[in-house]
């Protein structure tokens, strides 16, 4: 299999996917010329998204000729005041030498689709499952930014085959290692109850 490299290539991408390509660069498998992020969550705030984005593309233009936008079209940009302004408008304002990934939603960049549904129709029998990255757990106050119990509400119960995390890092065998040790240490207030 031959290599591909990304050594002239510098990346833009949303913070939420940072454990990921960060963990492709540390394996190798990954060598772009520089990886910025944007503030994870902007989804919810496709105002600000635009304006780091944008920055963030002649950031690093000034870097390379060749820029990869990694950040999904269908979900992670949706402006309700503007319909028809698309994640794909914003990358063709930007010029030559710029493009974007082709996926909806960070858990496409992930697993396809197809693959989801097999996890979906393994573990949860096809019912509807709340998918997270690993980014979406470790920074889930900035990607939950501004959710209250009604949002909550209309989100959550429509998904009745539970929340599936597509970690293809470890990084939930890490986090449930650590948030078990912390549970351990804190000490236990009456029969068979522990804060934490």
């Amino acid at each position: 299999m031959r290599h591909v490299s990304f050594v002239d290539i510098v990346i833009v991408a949303c913070g939420t996917l940072s454990l990921e390509l960060n963990h492709l660069c540390e394996q190798g498998f990954l060598d772009p010329k520089q990886v910025l992020y944007n503030t994870p969550g902007l989804h919810q705030d496709v105002a600000e998204l635009e304006r780091q984005l944008s920055r963030k593309i002649e950031k690093a233009k000034a870097l390379s000729d060749k820029v990869l936008v990694v950040y999904g079209g269908k979900f992670c940009y949706v402006n309700v005041d503007e319909p028809t302004r698309l994640m794909q408008t914003i990358i063709q304002e930007q010029g030559n030498g710029v493009t974007r990934i082709e996926a909806t939603h960070c858990m496409d960049m992930i697993a396809s689709e197809e693959e989801r549904e097999q996890i979906a129709s393994e573990i949860a029998g096809d019912e509807a499952v709340w998918w997270m990255t690993p980014g979406w757990i470790k920074i889930r106050n900035q990607v939950f930014n501004g959710w209250d119990q009604g949002m909550a509400n209309e989100n959550f119960p429509r998904h009745s085959g539970g929340a599936v995390v597509l970690d293809g890092i470890g990084y939930l065998d890490k986090y449930m290692a650590i948030r078990g040790r912390l549970a351990d240490m804190v000490p236990q207030r009456g029969k068979g109850s522990y804060s934490g």
